[in-house]
């Protein structure tokens, strides 16, 4: 991954050196110089060389899925009023909102003028874009509704979080010319894993050590927010007849008991269910490599970065 992410690295210095000077403008450079994996673009380019292309042939696609995901982390700070983003201020934080919506429109324009003007591409750039959008707005009505299903939370997080991945990866095939069922497959593991990945994000709130994580443990129990663990533990309790997680959700946030309500999900199973959902989901996407590439040398990088990402710890 690391020459991927070097070459990556480099173009995108090269273009934020290149903005003209202005608030419009410095909150763009200012956001995609924080410390960032940069998973998305990373994909477009090793997609791009998993069917034969020249990487460097996807660099303006892979930086315009990464200014795309840029320009909704801006909105998202501003909606979620959060100050902090990878220990650091929020754009909105270090100047004000309206600067930050501005610049966060601007950088989606951007995003659509390094593209590129290939119809393909810009086809599965805009139908995956729009997802992350609906994602977004029902993740906020999940914040108001007390009756959300599993099935409900995964289809949000396949929009808001998975089908980014997914098109990265299907657009770096693309430059490389690949053939339709590849897309298809190639786009199917990415989606698999961003599944994946959030799940795992679920599990390392709830059970990750803030050491480790650089959170503070259980701050989504805490909030309510409807997760895949927290959804699941209500409905193992009424099952069971318990109300554990049901009478803390009944307290104000600030008086939650979140180690009791950790506590309640290991005993309720949930905390080895989701490892196991984890594990189904990610063996899933691994499977469509496998499709692609039987031996297993030409994507064992991709394969690698994947395992990296469901199995972090932090």
């Amino acid at each position: 991954m690391s020459a991927y992410r070097a070459l990556f690295d480099a173009h995108v210095e090269r273009w934020s050196a290149e903005l003209p000077p202005g608030d419009l403008y410095a909150p763009m450079a200012y956001l995609l110089a924080l410390p960032a994996k940069r998973v998305r673009p990373v994909l477009t380019l090793m997609a791009c060389d998993l069917f034969g292309g020249d990487p460097r042939t996807a660099l303006d696609q892979a930086l315009a899925i990464e200014l795309f995901h840029n320009f909704t982390l801006m909105h998202d700070d501003i909606m979620d009023a959060a100050v902090l983003r990878r220990g650091r201020p929020t754009v909105h934080a270090h100047w004000n909102v309206n600067t930050a919506i501005l610049s966060g429109d601007a950088m989606l324009v951007m995003a659509y003028s390094v593209l590129g003007a290939d119809p393909i591409v810009l086809e599965v750039f805009n139908k995956h874009a729009l997802e992350v959008c609906a994602g977004q707005q029902l993740d906020m009505e999940f914040e108001r509704r007390t009756d959300v299903s599993l099935g409900e939370y995964k289809e949000m997080i396949r929009l808001k979080t998975a089908v980014l991945l997914a098109a990265a990866l299907r657009i770096g095939a693309i430059k490389a010319g690949a053939g339709r069922a590849d897309q298809e497959r190639i786009a199917a593991f990415g989606e698999g894993v961003g599944l994946a990945f959030q799940l795992r994000d679920d599990l390392l709130d709830a059970f990750g050590e803030t050491a480790m994580t650089g959170k503070e443990q259980g701050g989504d129990l805490r909030n309510g927010k409807k997760t895949w663990l927290l959804i699941r533990g209500l409905e193992v309790e009424r099952e069971r007849g318990s109300t554990t997680l049901h009478d803390q959700l009944a307290r104000d946030p600030s008086e939650r008991d979140v180690a009791v309500m950790i506590t309640a999900l290991r005993d309720l199973g949930v905390e080895q269910e989701a490892q196991q959902e984890v594990q189904r989901l990610a063996g899933t996407a691994l499977d469509e490599l496998e499709h692609i590439d039987p031996i297993g040398e030409r994507s064992a990088a991709l394969r690698a970065l994947a395992v990296s990402l469901v199995e972090r710890t932090a």
